[in-house]
């Protein structure tokens, strides 16, 4: 149990806490009377905050405020762009495949609005990367528009794609890259014009604002999917209906923070990583690390044991006083393999899919207390496992 405390969070990739200035901006922002559309004192008002809340998003990634298309979440704004119909350098195009990761989000990795056989999922390696040769494999097949999106970094391992090889591999090709950035922002550095994506994805609850906003951001307004909801115009006409002006408030509170976020508060974070990792490995060899071998985000660790099942330890771990999650948080309400991990054991890593991970993120709050805690019970789990191994084998 935390010592000194009733309960640890350590699920921050799942959902970060409700930062204090994201929620007095959500307080202040439902004092509006106004429709951010009408032209009267008090609309004006209401546009002027939501304004304000598109600079600041737009400067977590470094981009323009018109660029900001807000939306209900991430989910929400990858179906808006995973579609096949879009304006390519003014032109409409349609595009002729769409390629994600074996190891992508659900909502990339079940093809948005594509049909399912023109949507390819590009296997990765053994710690999570994309393999690149099929990758060029598929930009060699799709001589015709297509569109290339996955998560910069993954959810469940922190694992960050090499950007720099993926341009490599596309360029001169006919396709348009979406970068997910919902795991990334304000956990490493982000500049929207070095990822060279013709579009990106953000999540508001991902780092401290209240849920159900996200946004979808357009680096060039000649380049962009057709509107996902049709209606009064909202949104530079790609997402229809009154703005969430509160929820928005709140989405650029949170930015605004991490904007501020520096390299010592990444090292930081990545200094009680690495503590927590070490102190497993050295305590019980048998820990393994997913994807420790590639560049990874530096709140994250997914943990593998044998014998050491998913959903019960993290069951167990709940009752611990931990809360940590056995995958991405949108599945892992479900029973049954990771697909993340099923990917990477396809691509050479050595353990079992079918046995799960405990995937432990945390904040700039946490504690080495509370890192060290947790490696304590997890060590005390994995001790339990083996000695269940043992007798198994000994029958």
């Amino acid at each position: 149990m935390p010592t000194g405390r009733n309960r640890s969070y350590l699920d921050h990739n799942a959902s970060a806490p409700l930062l204090d200035g994201a929620r007095e901006a959500l307080c202040a922002a439902l004092s509006l009377t106004g429709n951010p559309s009408s032209v009267h004192q008090e609309g004006r008002r209401a546009r002027a905050c939501l304004d304000a809340a598109r600079r600041d998003v737009a400067g977590l990634v470094g981009a323009v405020p018109e660029s900001v298309v807000f939306a209900s979440g991430a989910t929400e704004s990858a179906a808006m762009l995973l579609g096949p119909d879009w304006l390519v350098g003014g032109r409409a195009t349609r595009f002729f495949r769409l390629a994600v990761l074996a190891t992508d989000h659900s909502c990339l990795r079940d093809g948005g609005s594509f049909p399912p056989d023109r949507v390819t999922r590009l296997p990765v390696d053994a710690d999570g990367l994309i393999e690149i040769d099929a990758l060029r494999a598929f930009v060699a097949q799709a001589p015709e528009p297509s569109l290339l999106a996955l998560c910069l970094a993954n959810s469940e391992t922190g694992v960050v794609q090499p950007l720099d090889a993926i341009h490599a591999a596309i360029a001169g090709a006919p396709v348009t890259l979406v970068l997910d950035i919902v795991q990334a922002a304000g956990r490493m550095p982000i500049d929207a014009g070095r990822l060279g994506a013709a579009a990106l994805i953000l999540s508001g609850h991902k780092i401290g604002a209240a849920k159900g906003i996200g946004a979808a951001v357009i680096a060039r307004a000649e380049t962009r999917p057709m509107p996902l909801l049709r209606g009064g115009g909202q949104e530079r006409g790609l997402r229809a209906g009154t703005p969430a002006l509160a929820l928005a408030a709140s989405f650029g509170a949170a930015a605004a923070l991490a904007a501020t976020r520096t390299e010592g508060d990444f090292e930081r974070l990545a200094d009680l990583r690495d503590r927590l990792e070490a102190r497993l490995v050295e305590g019980d060899p048998r820990i393994r690390v997913a994807g420790a071998g590639a560049s990874r985000l530096v709140n994250t660790s997914c943990l593998v044991c044998p014998g050491v099942k998913g959903e019960t330890a993290q069951m167990a771990l709940d009752l611990a006083g931990f809360a940590v999650s056995s995958g991405s948080a949108c599945t892992s309400g479900k029973v049954g393999r990771s697909a993340v991990l099923a990917a990477m054991a396809e691509g050479g890593a050595p353990f079992d899919a079918h046995e799960g991970a405990i995937r432990v993120s945390f904040g700039y709050e946490t504690g080495q207390a509370e890192i060290d805690d947790f490696a304590e019970a997890y060590l005390a789990l994995a001790a339990r496992a083996g000695g269940r191994e043992k007798k198994d084998r000994a029958a």
